[in-house]
């Protein structure tokens, strides 16, 4: 099993920077694909960015040149870098992960993970 812990959510006004974290723990075979989905209020969830274990990336195209996701793999800590943060952003974020065969979601941000976290929340203010 795995257990995914975010931090690093807060309030920001717009045109500011958080950075996300994600701790993973239990088997590393399971979090080869990590990423990083939302969701506002009334809205569904939708994916935001992804990394696999070759390090491929994926964004979705509301945050790409804003956002950036990295993972400590020593750590097996994946992490979320907001910059230029919008209102539009405002959202909780939940952090997945998924064995290299459950994880084509990775590819497509396809809100489909078996693994996720608790959630942390993202404010941005105008």
């Amino acid at each position: 099993q795995v257990q995914l812990v975010e931090s690093g959510g807060g309030s920001v006004q717009a045109g500011g920077s958080l950075r996300l974290s994600c701790a993973a723990s239990g088997d590393a075979w399971r979090t080869y694909c990590m990423g990083w989905f939302r969701q506002a209020p009334g809205k569904e969830r939708e994916g935001v960015a992804a990394i696999d274990g070759d390090g491929s990336t994926k964004y979705a195209d509301s945050v790409k040149g804003r956002f950036t996701t990295s993972k400590d793999i020593a750590k097996n800590t994946l992490y979320l870098q907001m910059n230029s943060l919008k209102p539009e952003d405002t959202a909780m974020y939940y952090c997945a992960a998924d064995s290299q065969f459950s994880g084509s979601w990775c590819r497509d941000l396809r809100p489909r993970a078996n693994y996720w976290g608790q959630g942390t929340q993202v404010t941005v203010s105008a």
